[in-house]
């Protein structure tokens, strides 16, 4: 029992780093955006790039290796249940979504806001890219939250 505590431990600290880093950029994100102040603006996104980089993959590696750590050590079987089945394909999801779209959109952000980092003027390309970051870190949440609910309700 003593490995199955340290791989739940591993697990929710991954849950808390992840959920919590993503929730955390955001709310950097759209308050840095709302001063229009370019160097607050580019400051924000370089937190926002930095942070995601070193603590939302962390945080996966984290979750994974816990989560699948605690049900092998269990026994538990990783394909049989709806819910390890369902959460595991809403984690894969969330990750494409991250992935495909937000990490592209966080690249041409950055190179856009060293530009403007010394007051330069914010471009219409950051902004609609902001809108664009905003809008799929939302929906790549969706799934997370989804995943946390049937971690915790593991319904049949």
């Amino acid at each position: 029992m003593v490995a199955y505590h340290a791989f739940l431990f591993v697990h929710i600290t991954g849950v808390i780093v992840l959920v919590g880093n993503i929730t955390v950029t955001a709310v950097w994100k759209v308050f840095a955006n709302r001063t229009s102040d370019a160097r607050i603006i580019a400051f924000g996104q370089r937190l926002v790039t930095g942070t995601d980089f070193g603590l939302t993959i962390p945080g996966i590696a984290l979750t994974m290796i816990g989560g699948y750590g605690c049900a092998l050590t269990l026994g538990y079987p990783l394909f049989d249940d709806f819910w390890l089945i369902a959460s595991q394909a809403l984690f894969f999801l969330a990750g494409l979504i991250w992935l495909g779209i937000l990490v592209p959109i966080q690249v041409r952000q950055a190179r856009l806001a060293r530009s403007f980092e010394n007051g330069g003027e914010v471009t219409v390309e950051y902004r609609k890219l902001s809108r664009r970051w905003i809008t799929w870190g939302l929906i790549s949440t969706v799934p997370l939250v989804h995943v946390l609910w049937l971690m915790v309700a593991k319904p049949i």
